[in-house]
């Protein structure tokens, strides 16, 4: 995203773009609607522990370990391959995402570095920091050509100026710049599906849109599978009008599918079978 032009605010001017406010409106809609559930009242901190767990299994679905919720919910070893591996970092990740809100507001860059440290979960020279040039990105399920080190820095900075600066955003526009700019650029040398989807729910808990943390994005993003994100993303990559729309209204379906799922988990926990 370029993040230059006449306007001093372009994320703000992201919302209005064609279907984006009705994009917003949903959103809204759906979240309010799991907030105002009558089990949230005494449950709520199951409804976000299940959340976490569902929204870790959905990222750790898109980054190529499609496992089946009750065997993540199963495992405690996570070491045993690659597949296990993603699920193991999606889990540490989810974990994770609601210590940094405070850091966020103040640096987004640390953060994003903490969560690369967090999933890679080794000592590697490269972890914890963007990818210098000649580096290479481990992102196989992504086939966009990964842009040069030097405009990483760059892109990065802008982001991190645009959300340290604040601004009129709706929640959901700014969200879903953070996930679509991490994976266009690919910051890292691996983990980065999985980082930017974090940032997404990070930036969900800490605008106040869902700040118990209980309509996870990342369950309707794999919903929706993975040819719908990855053409989402192209949308984003092209930088057009319509193409950020696509993407802006795609996490929308994703946020509302999330808040959908919780909903189902208010349900069944009133009625006393989960």
């Amino acid at each position: 995203m370029s993040t230059t032009g006449a306007t001093a605010d372009p994320l703000a001017a992201l919302g209005s773009l064609p279907g984006v406010a009705d994009s917003v409106e949903s959103v809204r809609k759906a979240v309010d609607r799991v907030y105002g559930h009558r089990i949230m009242r005494r449950r709520s901190t199951a409804i976000t522990s299940e959340a976490a767990l569902r929204g870790a299994r959905g990222s750790a679905a898109l980054s190529g370990a499609d496992w089946a919720l009750e065997e993540v919910r199963r495992r405690s070893d996570f070491s045993g391959d690659d597949e296990a591996r993603v699920v193991g970092a999606a889990l540490r990740l989810t974990a994770e995402a609601g210590q940094l809100l405070s850091i966020w507001r103040q640096s987004p860059l640390r953060v994003l570095a903490r969560l690369h440290l967090v999933a890679a979960a080794t000592n590697g020279d490269e972890v914890g920091r963007p990818r210098q040039a000649g580096e290479p990105v481990e992102e196989p399920l992504i086939e966009l050509a990964a842009p040069e080190a030097t405009e990483v820095h760059g892109r990065l900075e802008g982001l991190s100026e645009l959300i340290v600066a604040g601004g009129s955003a709706p929640a959901l526009v700014t969200a879903a710049v953070v996930h679509g700019e991490i994976l266009a650029l690919r910051p890292f040398t691996s983990h980065n599906g999985l980082v930017a989807r974090t940032a997404e729910r990070i930036v969900l808990i800490g605008s106040g849109l869902d700040p118990k943390s209980i309509c996870p994005a990342e369950v309707g993003h794999a919903e929706l599978g993975r040819a719908a994100y990855l053409a989402a993303l192209d949308g984003y990559v092209s930088g057009t009008p319509n193409g950020m729309a696509a993407w802006i209204a795609h996490c929308g379906k994703a946020v509302v599918l999330g808040a959908r799922e919780s909903t189902a988990v208010c349900e069944a926990l009133q009625r006393g079978a989960a």
